[in-house]
């Protein structure tokens, strides 16, 4: 598949069939999405894959306060863990990348959202969730980050492609020379 297929393929599925999503699909995503740049190189994040029965008692993780009911239909998992900023030395400075792990992890997520629908893999971006339940899910300690969680699985039949309704794009776009 090409780029604009890509982007223009690539949605929020909200409805995925039974169909299993491979270990190896999930390992594919997850190389290819540590391939994203991040800041001095410091890729603040450890990727956690949660595949097969598993990922239906992971479900509950993202669905709190009835929201989220779709959750259930996914059959994998991309937990994003948030770790400690870094310091390298340039010369007589000192670096970090802290100011940049949102960013970072960003763009990361727009990698493995991509790098799923590559795999004919669809996926839905959860910023909702609950961080304890998460840790104590993953056995680690209260109060670790998990800033996104990205739902997997294979869309279910007759689910739609939407139109994608964005703001004209004179008005995101502007040519300064």
């Amino acid at each position: 598949m090409n780029l604009e297929q890509l982007f223009v393929t690539r949605q929020s599925t909200r409805e995925f069939s039974d169909e299993p999503v491979k270990d190896c699909e999930l390992e594919r995503i997850c190389r290819l999405a540590t391939l994203a740049p991040s800041a001095v190189n410091g890729q603040p994040y450890k990727l956690y894959a949660i595949n097969g029965e598993k990922a239906k008692l992971f479900a509950k993780n993202i669905q709190t306060n009835g929201a989220n009911k779709w959750a259930d239909s996914a059959t994998a998992y991309i937990v994003i863990q948030q770790t400690e900023p870094v310091k390298i030395e340039r010369g007589t400075r000192t670096v970090s990348n802290e100011p940049f792990i949102a960013n970072d992890i960003g763009i990361l997520t727009a990698y493995i959202a991509l790098a799923a629908e590559d795999t004919d893999i669809q996926s839905c971006i959860a910023g909702l969730r609950d961080e304890k339940g998460i840790a104590e899910f993953l056995g680690l300690p209260d109060g670790t980050r998990f800033p996104l969680v990205v739902a997997l699985g294979h869309k279910a039949e007759g689910y739609p492609l939407r139109d994608k309704v964005r703001r004209p794009f004179e008005d995101t776009y502007t040519l300064i020379k």
